[in-house]
């Protein structure tokens, strides 16, 4: 050859200088592309956040940093480009069986990052495809695990257990996933016909319950304030029989005391002069008085054989009168003191005590 290159290497150099059209990762679905490999130039300059792996004769060199880089030509060969960045990736919809056996249709997103470049390149064929399956099958087994209700409630759950499944069998491919989102949850129609009624029967029941609970709260209300009212008007009856209590007593010795002032003006007056005939005349008028009310309560009364004889009445009330007038007297005599009497016997004074009834 005249300029000192084979055919076959001079194929090479044509074949990575052209532009070349970028090829599909994975399934359709993931719409990720790949750029193509950089050909060796001895002076590159690698794009922060990514790693180039070098092979040198067909084995793995060296792994290329950000900035200026040196390689030799023909030896040395840029095998794989890795992007250091976060890479999102949209899981397929897949049918899925939960534990009460119904199907769903389930698509989420996948978020990861490569850590090893080295172990991204040799440890796997596609890395993005292999975590991409390997998420789908992990959703699966966790949705089995759970019932149709707690799909929907536990979902913050549902995806960290699908990450930390994730992690468990990506780490021998320097790959980590950082965080999994379901996006849709797609049911039959049939079941969520019955979960709308259900969630309908679900809001009848609390309405039911309220607006029993209003009934209770009511009743007790209303009881409450009947216990309160009659406690009141108990009350206000207490105090009113001891305010009536006090009133009566009040007036029984208002009476009483009427009665004793009566009683002694009755006396003083008895003892002035003609009180006798004061004491007839009022039972006179009382005898009259009295005679006069007998046949307006009852038909039947007992009348004495001289009931015109009025003077006869009064006489014999006067001598009742006398007759008390005088035992009182009596009494009041026999529990007088002693009395000293001087008595002068042929011009000798002689004391002598009697009592006064002896005189």
């Amino acid at each position: 050859m005249k300029h000192g290159c084979s055919t076959e290497e001079l194929s090479t150099i044509l074949q990575h200088s052209r532009q070349t059209v970028p090829a599909l990762w994975g399934t359709q679905a993931q719409q990720r592309w790949a750029s193509s490999l950089p050909m060796n130039t001895v002076v590159l300059f690698v794009p922060q956040q990514e790693a180039w792996v070098v092979e040198r004769m067909g084995r793995f060199h060296r792994i290329l940093e950000p900035g200026l880089n040196f390689l030799i030509p023909i030896l040395d060969k840029i095998r794989y480009v890795q992007s250091l960045k976060e890479i999102v990736i949209d899981v397929p919809e897949q049918s899925a069986v939960s534990l009460d056996n119904v199907t769903l249709q389930i698509d989420g997103v996948l978020y990861l990052r490569i850590l090893d470049p080295f172990k991204a390149s040799y440890g796997v064929e596609d890395p993005e495809y292999a975590v991409t399956q390997l998420a789908q099958t992990t959703m699966r087994s966790e949705l089995g695990k759970l019932t149709l209700d707690k799909v929907f409630r536990e979902r913050e759950s549902l995806n960290s257990n699908i990450v930390h499944s994730i992690n468990q069998a990506s780490d021998e491919w320097g790959i980590r996933c950082l965080r999994y989102e379901i996006k849709d949850i797609h049911v039959p129609p049939r079941v969520k016909e019955s979960m709308q009624m259900q969630v309908e029967a679900e809001r009848k029941k609390r309405a039911t319950v309220l607006e029993s609970e209003g009934h209770r709260e009511a009743a007790i209300n209303v009881a409450e304030g009947r216990k309160q009212a009659q406690i009141l008007a108990s009350e206000g009856q207490k105090a009113e029989q001891i305010n009536k209590a006090a009133g009566e007593a009040n007036a029984v010795l208002a009476k009483a005391e009427a009665k004793a002032k009566a009683i002694r003006l009755l006396s003083e007056a008895l003892t002035l002069q003609n009180g006798n005939a004061a004491a007839s005349l009022s039972v006179a008028e009382q005898y009259v008085s009295a005679f006069s009310n007998l046949a307006k309560e009852s038909n039947t009364i007992l009348l004495p054989s001289n009931t015109g004889d009025i003077s006869s009445m009064v006489t014999q009330a006067m001598a009742i009168y006398g007759s008390l007038s005088k035992t009182k007297t009596q009494s009041t005599a026999d529990s007088a003191p002693p009395e000293t009497l001087e008595v002068t016997l042929e011009g000798n004074t002689v004391s002598e005590t009697e009592t006064a009834q002896k005189y």
